[in-house]
């Protein structure tokens, strides 16, 4: 009986004792594993930051065409100094010896160090290793040294507007544009478990302590490509040049997937230095957070819609009297001249208006309504990206004739490059509605990986609709400079826009176009579909086919080198 009570009681303790060691070996991964780094950086601070001083932040990556991750944003070392101004005895001298190795102003000094309300007051930060070490030298026992993290962006301007900063915004240090504000909440790291007493987390918070709690911190993957990035932003900076454009914007995405493999604007800035930038306009993202009405870039999309339902073949047949009356509204053709007796291809390769009124006007309104929907027009793409907008297409709301004529050519409504992009998409790989996007993984800090799901959308047109379209656009993109610009081994669909732009005051203006190009290859089973936008270019430039199918090439003989995509002619 006594035997078995001893027996009874040394399993008891032999079971807390393994019960303590499994907890103790969790803490100890916790520490040196996964906050190894934090631990670290406060082992080699001078003095201990106040809590709320502490700064991390999960890291942004870019992905190699060989898998291979690269920092797009990350934290390098550096250091700051503070004072306290309660026990500051000397602002006057701190600031004569300190002000040859950091470049303060007094002004700026002093506004810090008269607080006389605050025990914290940061004078600098980003200081380097031999400043910090210049000022540790000076010996001020009122000046207090800290290594810091700070933000750093590697890459510097590539792909600036995909990945955003980190700035103030108010107190807060926080996410400001792009994936930085977009996954702030992810990026973000709270350090504040790890000041718990650990014996009392160990005996009251053991779900928390073995990870029973969701973790949401981590680093994220996304699926730009920097090879292809620098590719794109060297065309679209080039255009820019060449043209005196007010803006231009890319994106290349595959076509099959959704993956965005780079996106720009220009003009564009660096992260590391955005504070220099003098205009905000430039951090904003036009390809997602503009609209812009697009024009004949629509016209594939109308033509496709009238394929699916049957009212025309691209061999159907109208006169072009060079212009069309829709109620009180003329329209014309882009040089106002008639064609005679032409085909829907014909439509395509030339780019008439009055054709595409035609073709809408075989269609029901409702019909042509719910196509345009179908294809996401106007609404937004779901992105991961900030401050997408919703298209302004209350016009396909009407019933209105003219309406719909002006819709048929690519005015009335105004589109985001991200949306369009999306919708024409559709034309290449059988119909599908993909949902772009710039993540792949998040890796939590506590070693989860989240491998990112998005939706696609089947059947917005057939696949004999999307062979049909795609055959058409081969035929325009191989006739664009009397076939200068076709490619002998390989299909390219593509199509050239060229709209007015619309005037705030009302109207249009005369002297101002936004021009647009989209292509996809290998056209019957596409690898990557390429937009472009210029808006308002100058230098002579009076249509897109000047300005953007050149770039395009260069752009796509790139790509089908750099992925080795096999040849289909």
């Amino acid at each position: 009986m006594e035997q078995g009570f001893y027996k009874n009681r040394m399993r008891s303790i032999a079971a807390l004792f393994v019960f303590v060691s499994v907890v103790f070996g969790i803490k100890l991964f916790w520490l040196q594993v996964v906050n190894g780094h934090f631990y670290e950086r406060e082992a080699d601070r001078q003095y201990i930051t106040p809590k709320s001083q502490i700064f991390d932040r999960g890291t942004i990556y870019f992905t190699k065409k060989s898998g291979e991750h690269v920092s797009a944003a990350t934290l390098k070392s550096g250091f700051k100094i503070a004072v306290n101004p309660k026990t500051v005895s000397n602002p006057e001298l701190i600031y004569q010896k300190i002000s040859p190795i950091i470049g303060i102003t007094y002004d700026e000094f002093m506004t810090h160090a008269r607080k006389q309300n605050d025990t914290y007051e940061e004078i600098a930060d980003g200081l380097s290793e031999l400043q910090a070490k210049q000022l540790s030298d000076l010996k001020i026992k009122d000046l207090q040294i800290y290594r810091q993290a700070i933000r750093m962006y590697p890459a510097e301007s590539l792909a600036a507007h995909v990945v955003g900063f980190v700035g103030y915004k108010g107190d807060d240090f926080t996410g400001q544009y792009g994936l930085e504000r977009f996954y702030n909440k992810t990026l973000s790291r709270t350090q504040a478990g790890l000041y718990v007493n650990f014996f009392a987390e160990v005996f009251s918070k053991i779900r928390s302590t073995v990870s029973d709690v969701p973790n949401t911190d981590g680093d994220i993957v996304t699926t730009i490509e920097p090879s292809v990035q620098k590719t794109l932003e060297s065309e679209i900076e080039s255009i820019q040049t060449t043209w005196g454009s007010d803006r231009v914007g890319a994106i290349i995405m595959d076509s099959q997937t959704g993956a965005i493999y780079a996106l720009g604007v220009t003009p564009a800035y660096n992260p590391n230095n955005y504070q220099d930038v003098s205009n905000i306009a430039v951090f904003k993202n036009t390809l997602i957070e503009n609209v812009m009405e697009v024009g004949s870039i629509m016209k594939p999309i109308v033509i496709a819609s009238a394929l699916e339902s049957g009212v025309i073949t691209p061999e159907t047949t109208y006169y072009d009297y060079g212009s069309v009356q829709v109620k009180n509204r003329t329209i014309k053709n882009f040089d106002g001249r008639g064609r005679g007796k032409v085909t829907m291809q014909t439509v395509l390769d030339q780019s008439l208006n009055t054709g595409m009124v035609f073709a809408m006007q075989r269609m029901k309104k409702s019909e042509f309504r719910e196509f345009f929907k179908s294809f996401g027009l106007g609404s937004k793409t779901g992105i991961d990206l900030p401050g997408e907008v919703n298209g302004l297409t209350s016009n396909i709301e009407t019933n209105g004739d003219v309406e719909f004529a002006n819709i048929a050519f690519g005015q009335g409504v105004a589109i985001s490059p991200i949306s369009m992009m999306r919708a024409l998409n559709t034309l290449g790989n059988g119909g599908v509605l993909v949902q772009p996007h710039i993540v792949t993984d998040i890796e939590y800090s506590d070693g989860q990986l989240e491998k990112k799901q998005y939706k696609s959308i089947e059947g917005v047109i057939s696949p004999e609709t999307s062979d049909t379209i795609s055959k058409m656009l081969v035929h325009v993109f191989d006739s664009y400079g009397d076939g200068k610009y076709k490619f002998d081994r390989y299909t390219i669909a593509g199509k050239t826009g060229t709209a007015q732009i619309a005037n705030p005051t009302g109207g249009y203006y005369k002297d101002r176009n936004l021009h647009s190009f989209f292509g996809y290859f290998p056209a019957y089973n596409p690898r990557f579909i390429v937009y472009l936008y210029n808006e308002y270019p100058k230098n002579g430039a009076k249509y897109a086919s000047q300005t953007l199918i050149e770039p395009f090439t260069h752009i796509a003989k790139f790509l089908i080198n750099y992925y080795n995509i096999p040849p289909d002619r």
